[in-house]
């Protein structure tokens, strides 16, 4: 690519520079551990530089019309759209994502800014009901102002361009801090799309680095009208306290430990084969897929049977390798966490390792684990790692007992019984739910802020399209 994404640059006030510190780390692929570019190791000061570009830049930015604005965000996805074969691969390279992930990620995030695009220019505002006679109310949508973003490694380009998307097309600035091991295709690209577009300098900013240096100075950021961020509980968290006790505005998406309940009706061969794609899906590292398996005792041990069976032929390796269906994990840190935290204390608590448990370098096997309850770490912790947890209950109340004993963010139920999985569905406390389906292929974009919990349930009435992996062997009966 032209402005040569992974040499170590930040991207301030529509230029790219060095980081103040001047150093800069080195961009890991993540199946061979070879070097593939660098990255700036961006601080506070580097922070500061980016917020004040944002800041001058807000009010003409702003002051332009939607279709102005518009252009902009055309000739961005325009860049995105050229350059899409080498945004895949270097996602792949640096997330460790098979190619149907890195090309879901990639084409997303086109779609995203390309909708945004169209947006802006739908809606200005709305004429109110006016309070008495003789008067007349309107509202209109104006710009927040300079947001922060600070975004996960997991599918770094569709989770930051979720916001900085719509987030430029209405006018806001926007200061991006990418997730460290995923630098360039969270950032750097889209540095260099945006210059490729001509944004106005200081509209689009990219601020690399690692958390405390850079993440922890943005998300304090005193110059920020919104931070958005993506990631953890544990941080997000202690960003939602710091922002309390300055009532800065925030919005955080949080991970939690999804739930899979299989009732005692389900047709098991698609529950199954849906669990392989919500538990080992980019090797089970994403906020939606599902840490705990509630499964009724009557179904139990043919929903066993055929979850080993499929995760057994599973092949783990290379993600350029077409046969491949589960690549490496993001890093060590990652695969001591699943291995070390969450499935050696479980089977030391009496779980029972039925397949996998085994790694080569970041490369974990898939993994099924019995006899879990809810005591146990596998059951308790939202994973991040190809493994599936099964605890056996004996009740649909039980079930729904336990998967709302936690936090989470989507829940999946299977049952022959579409109005029992309905009547399941309205029970579960969380953002989503879906009735024999599985992750966030759905439409559910609009939802009422602020006045309604965000629900959104997904009945699936029409037969499933797996890809081959997820489906049991050709050789063995299903």
């Amino acid at each position: 690519m032209p402005s040569q994404p992974g040499d170590g640059r930040l991207y301030i006030d529509g230029a790219f520079v060095p980081a103040a510190s001047g150093r800069t780390g080195v961009v890991e692929e993540k199946a061979t551990g070879k070097p593939i570019g660098s990255y700036a190791l961006g601080s506070a000061a580097d922070i500061d530089r980016a917020v004040a570009a944002a800041r001058a830049a807000q009010p003409a930015w702003g002051a332009l019309s939607a279709p102005e604005r518009a252009g902009y965000l055309r000739a961005f996805c325009g860049y995105l759209e050229a350059h899409r074969e080498e945004l895949v691969e270097q996602s792949m390279r640096e997330t460790g994502g098979v190619r149907a992930k890195a090309e879901d990620e990639v084409g997303t995030s086109i779609k995203q800014l390309a909708l945004s695009a169209v947006q802006v220019g739908e809606n200005a505002g709305d004429i109110l009901p006016p309070y008495k006679a003789g008067k007349l109310s309107l509202s209109r949508a104006v710009p927040l102002g300079v947001l922060g973003l600070i975004t996960p490694w997991n599918y770094p380009m569709n989770l930051a361009m979720r916001a900085l998307a719509p987030g430029l097309a209405f006018g806001n600035t926007v200061v991006l801090k990418p997730a460290e091991l995923t630098p360039v295709i969270g950032g750097q690209v889209l540095a260099a799309a945006a210059d490729h577009a001509g944004l106005p300098p200081g509209v689009f900013n990219v601020v690399t680095g690692d958390g405390p240096d850079a993440g922890w100075p943005l998300a304090r950021h005193q110059g920020l009208d919104m931070l958005d961020f993506t990631g953890s509980r544990e941080v997000g968290l202690a960003i939602d306290r710091a922002a309390a006790g300055e009532l800065r505005d925030i919005r955080l998406e949080l991970g939690g430990s999804n739930a899979f309940v299989v009732l005692d009706d389900a047709d098991i061969e698609v529950a199954a084969n849906c669990a392989m794609i919500a538990s080992l899906e980019f090797q089970g590292q994403t906020c939606i897929s599902a840490s705990r398996h509630i499964v009724q005792r009557a179904v139990a041990d043919d929903y066993l049977d055929a979850l080993t069976r499929r995760a057994a032929a599973l092949t783990v390796g290379d993600p350029f390798d077409p046969g491949t269906a589960l690549g490496p994990l993001i890093s060590a840190a990652q695969r001591d966490r699943v291995h070390r935290t969450i499935v050696e204390p479980s089977l030391a608590m009496g779980a029972r390792l039925v397949t996998g448990g085994t790694y080569d370098g970041l490369f974990y096997r898939p993994t099924v684990l019995a006899g879990v309850t809810p005591q146990m770490p596998a059951f308790r912790e939202e994973i991040f790692g190809p493994v599936i947890p099964v605890t056996v209950v004996d009740t649909e109340a039980e079930a729904v007992a336990l998967t709302n004993g936690l936090p989470m963010l989507m829940n999946s139920v299977f049952t022959r019984d579409l109005v029992r999985g309905l009547s399941v569905a309205e029970q579960l406390q969380a953002g989503e739910v879906h009735v024999n389906d599985a992750h966030a292929r759905h439409g559910a974009e609009n939802q009422m802020p602020g006045f309604t919990r965000r629900q959104w349930i997904g009945l699936q009435r029409t037969p499933l399209n797996f890809p081959d992996w997820a489906t049991a062997p050709a050789t063995q009966e299903s």
